[in-house]
């Protein structure tokens, strides 16, 4: 067996020295081997930083792994700062043992949360295995592929340019659906998708050749082979070695039943960017129902009683067909192409798809007139004049003693809608997403007695003096969506650059982690400035919180913060928000106070709004006036696009000013539910989790500025309530460390002097060699006998 190669950035190495006992321990759960982890004996070239390091003794230090590998299942969490190699890291780690060890792990299936972050993953692969076969001199095996959505990856000329995700779903399924291409059989001008027909008669036989495809390569792909780049990436991803797609292709159980459910046992799940994960399980499990979604539930249900009557004119036999499936149970009635199945059931096991279904149900009749009366209840319960909020089994008891429906049928409304759809042959799935969002809330909330609350408010929190009552089914415990993941894969890890504290996540996830660790950066220059800011020069004290939201005073010493930091920072500056209302107000008090046009003399001024193609134009200016010399100012919102998926690397994010605390809107009822739960359930109190929740969101924004170690930024902390222990203590530990006495409760005078100051030592020359011995390692530094034996220190710690 050959060595294997790793590529990683030498500014990285040191980190990643730390990071291997972990990794060890939680991927493969088994004991740190005796000898140091890697001995470096040779370095390729320094060009842009990169490296190449090999296992001098791959053979015998995995062999001495061998007997303790995946004995138990092994998760891990791991809260590692931005730019210090996490991705190549896991990436480098994972790819070496799936080459030495092919049968032990046959898989590894990285989730990341947008398509930006997923094509980024694709490219730091690209790279790694570019240099592994370079360097080896041996042809690249492995297939890696990104998968993503129709919307992403449809190359037909007309579906592409729908607009929405939805609409490309129901036209894509209207084109490829088993019985439409039945019907082309006897009328050539039902139209189909050529693309997908060719990669039926030809594709399935021919698998996608060996390399590494993000998105992009997979639509080359189809357009060179005459194949459908959507359905080739799924039909693939069974035999791939590495898999790229977003969470939901595993936490949601509707789309992770049809995409995911074959993946090997064997495999490494990478939950990256994972701090908000508990958020993503919450809501692929929950649904909120409207006046106007029963309306078109209405519609719906009325269009299939007429389907059916007219099928019954037709072609009665293939209704009696369904029957007799349905007695046979939902599994042997399910038997479908892929094309044909639009979502899966939200959560129906297999022992219960093999059973029969409820007579109630089994006819196409009764079943819409089941739906029917189901539909007139949940109208009747959305006629509320007050709050109401009730478990699962209350809403349960109720809908039997008002409407005499069972729990039973309920259970199997999903499948049986879903086998419905496809007896009538529907061809645009899409409109029916109403009556299909009813039919999941009735086998959900027939299902789990427990981990769930039912409230129905008669009007929005937006709109408190308009009546628009709704109906929420909301999932107060996240670990219900995660809970098959953690059983199913022998090694799932969570990481991110914002985790803390890191005990938390295994509570409300309810796994038990082999291990959890909390890395620091390896810097040669203090590239981070974290200052928090606790009054203005007129000592009125600065806070977010609801009783000084309006104060003239705090609004005006925010204003004065930003112009001044305005006057003295290059290039790029980004403000959060705790909420768009809150933005709004301040940013319209600042222009009757005249400052934003005194800050407009220094930079232009971008604002993120909730609408994502404003956003985009936003963004893409504000780099234009960064990228010109201008410099630019991007007033944006905690929880908004900006803060969790756009870096703002160098001139771009100069500095980052957080204004206030983003705390959740506590009076939210969703919110004081699922704080009761967990309290109740898993012992965490209420302050301690909205603490919690707000300073992750707070650090995501402020983390925007670092994006490597030979980036620099300010990290200002606008509210006096950052200088508590309590809200120090759950920033990450690596901006922690930064955070001294003399950080602390600042005026803007002084906070505008030590920036001055930091600035101006960041504007010094800063070489390669200046990292020497510090963040970069030369190859005669590696092969000293002094850092080999810092590097066994490092791997023998825990």
């Amino acid at each position: 067996m050959f060595d294997q190669a790793v590529c990683l950035s030498a500014k990285h190495v040191p980190d990643v020295l730390q990071m291997r006992n972990i990794l060890f321990s939680s991927l493969f759960h088994c004991e740190t081997p005796s000898k140091p982890w890697v001995t470096f004996h040779h370095v390729i070239h320094l060009r842009e930083n990169k490296i190449l390091i090999v296992f001098e003794d791959v053979v015998g230090v995995f062999t001495s792994l061998t007997t303790h590998s995946f004995t138990t299942q092994g998760h891990g969490v791991l809260e590692m700062p931005s730019g210090t190699g996490k991705t190549i890291s896991l990436l480098s780690l994972i790819v070496a043992y799936q080459k030495a060890f092919p049968l032990e792990v046959t898989k590894l299936i990285y989730c990341s949360r947008t398509v930006p972050e997923i094509e980024k993953v694709v490219e730091e692969l690209r790279k790694l295995l570019e240099y592994h076969a370079k360097q080896t001199g041996q042809s690249n095996n492995f297939l890696a592929l990104a998968l993503s959505s129709r919307k992403n990856l449809c190359i037909h000329p007309e579906v592409s340019a729908l607009r929405f995700g939805k609409e490309v779903d129901g036209k894509c399924h209207s084109l490829t659906a088993s019985y439409i291409r039945a019907q082309r059989h006897s009328d050539p001008n039902v139209p189909v998708c050529r693309y997908f027909e060719d990669f039926d008669a030809v594709g399935r036989q021919v698998p996608l050749p060996a390399g590494i495809y993000n998105l992009d390569d997979l639509k080359d792909f189809g357009r060179r082979k005459g194949w459908c780049p959507y359905y080739l990436a799924r039909y693939s991803i069974l035999h791939a070695n590495i898999v790229v797609y977003s969470y939901h292709y595993l936490l949601d159980p509707k789309i992770a039943d049809l995409v995911s459910k074959e993946l090997a046992k064997k495999s490494v799940v990478v939950f990256d960017e994972a701090h908000n994960i508990d958020n993503v399980c919450i809501d692929s499990m929950s649904v909120n129902i409207t006046r106007r979604t029963l309306d078109r539930c209405q519609g719906n249900v009325d269009t299939l009683q007429k389907t059916i009557h007219k099928i019954k004119d037709t072609d009665a036999a293939k209704l009696k067909e369904e029957y007799r499936r349905l007695v046979e149970g939902l599994k042997e009635a399910n038997i479908a192409r892929e094309t044909d199945v639009y979502l899966s059931n939200p959560v129906l096991p297999d022992e219960i798809l093999r059973e029969a279904v409820p007579g109630t149900i089994r006819t196409a009749e009764h079943f819409v007139g089941f739906l029917k009366r189901f539909l007139e209840y949940l109208k009747s319960r959305l006629r509320v004049q007050h709050v109401v909020q009730e478990s699962t089994p209350q809403f349960l008891k109720d809908i039997f003693e008002k409407v005499c429906i069972d729990r039973k049928p309920l259970r199997f409304c999903a499948e049986r809608l879903q086998s419905l759809l496809r007896t009538l042959e529907i061809a645009d799935i899409a409109d029916f997403s109403a009556v299909t969002l009813i039919a999941n809330f009735a086998t959900l909330v027939s299902t789990y007695s427990q981990g769930f609350t039912i409230i129905i408010e008669p009007f929005e929190d937006r709109t408190p003096t308009i009546a628009n009552p709704v109906l929420h089914f909301s999932c107060m415990d996240p670990s219900i969506a995660i809970k098959p993941v953690f059983q199913r894969f022998q090694s799932v890890v969570i990481t991110s650059g914002t985790l803390s504290p890191l005990d938390i996540y295994p509570k409300i996830l309810d796994f038990r982690p082999v291990t959890m660790a909390s890395f620091t950066m390896t810097l040669a220059r203090t590239c981070l400035c974290p200052l928090i800011i606790g009054r203005g020069n007129d000592q009125v004290a600065l806070s977010s919180k609801f009783e000084t939201r309006e104060d003239f005073a705090v609004i005006r010493n925010y204003g004065n913060l930003l112009l001044e930091m305005s006057a003295i920072v290059p290039d790029g500056i980004v403000a959060f928000f705790t909420s768009y209302v809150y933005m709004e107000n301040i940013v319209a008090s600042w222009y009757e106070q005249g400052i934003l046009e005194n800050i407009q003399k220094n930079k232009l001024i971008f604002i993120e709004t909730p609408d994502a193609a404003e956003t985009s134009m936003a963004l893409e200016k504000y780099q234009e006036a960064c990228e010109n010399g201008r410099g630019a100012i991007l007033l944006s919102v905690a929880r908004g696009k900006v803060s969790e998926g756009i870096d703002f690397v160098h001139h771009f994010g100069r500095a980052v000013i957080m204004f206030g605390v983003p705390y959740v809107y506590t009076q939210s009822r969703i919110l004081k539910a699922r704080l009761e739960y967990l309290r109740d359930h898993f012992q965490i109190r209420e302050n301690d989790f909205l603490t919690f929740d707000a300073m992750r969101h707070a650090a995501q924004c402020v983390g925007r500025a670092i994006r490597g170690k030979t980036d620099y930024g300010l990290m200002i902390f606008a509210d006096k309530r950052y200088a508590r222990a309590d809200k120090r203590g759950k920033l990450p530990r690596w901006i922690q460390e930064h955070i001294s006495d003399g950080s602390l409760n600042l005026t803007i005078d002084e906070t505008i002097q030590l920036s001055k100051h930091f600035l101006r030592q960041m504007a010094q020359p800063f070489r390669q060699e200046d990292q020497l011995g510090l963040s970069l390692l030369t190859l005669e530094q590696l092969e000293s006998e002094e850092m080999l034996q810092k590097i066994s220190q490092i791997a023998q710690q825990t």
